[in-house]
């Protein structure tokens, strides 16, 4: 049976990268695979990068109690199917879920023995410094996500580990060492 690890952490901390690096040199682990509504990007692949649903087949798992966790993001819905998680950790395969802390919490309900990880950044000033340096966002979208940052490192505290991502091969090793 494998083992299931939630990794979740505000927007901006490093969790892509963090988990970018542990994958490549952990290949006995996997990311689960989510389902959403919203269209494929270019490149994407159904069921390699989301299991990509209509609006009225992702209603129909959500009335048939078949998420672990959904939630709706600028329109879109995401979700991660129970049947799918289930099936990969019979098979052996230890799998990763990257969600954000209601998620994560959601799943320790329904399957207890998963590790919640939280990322947390060096300082909340560091993180207002890399979401600023991305020059992707608003003004407005910045003081949202910094807001909502607060929200889950308050839910934090429900986390069995916390990782300061402050230097990337640090924050790896320290990763590894809950994790392998």
């Amino acid at each position: 049976m494998g083992k299931l690890f939630v990794i979740s952490g505000s927007s901006g901390v490093g969790k892509g990268t963090l988990l970018k690096s542990f994958l490549s040199k952990h290949p006995d682990f996997k990311l689960s695979v989510s389902c959403t509504t919203r269209k494929p990007r270019q490149g994407e692949i159904h069921g390699i990068n989301y299991f990509f649903l209509t609006q009225d087949e992702f209603d129909n798992l959500v009335k048939n109690n078949e998420f672990l966790e959904w939630a709706e993001f600028s329109g879109n819905c995401y979700g991660t199917q129970k049947a799918y998680v289930e099936r990969k950790l019979a098979e052996g395969k230890n799998l990763i879920l990257e969600l954000d802390t209601v998620g994560a919490l959601n799943v320790k309900k329904i399957i207890p023995e998963t590790v919640l990880i939280f990322i947390l950044p060096p300082s909340f000033e560091e993180l207002e410094s890399r979401l600023r340096g991305r020059h992707t966002e608003t003004e407005d979208a910045i003081q949202r996500r910094l807001a909502s940052t607060k929200f889950e490192i308050e839910n934090s505290k429900n986390f069995d580990f916390k990782v300061v991502n402050d230097d990337i091969e640090r924050a790896l090793k320290e990763l590894e060492s809950i994790m392998c």
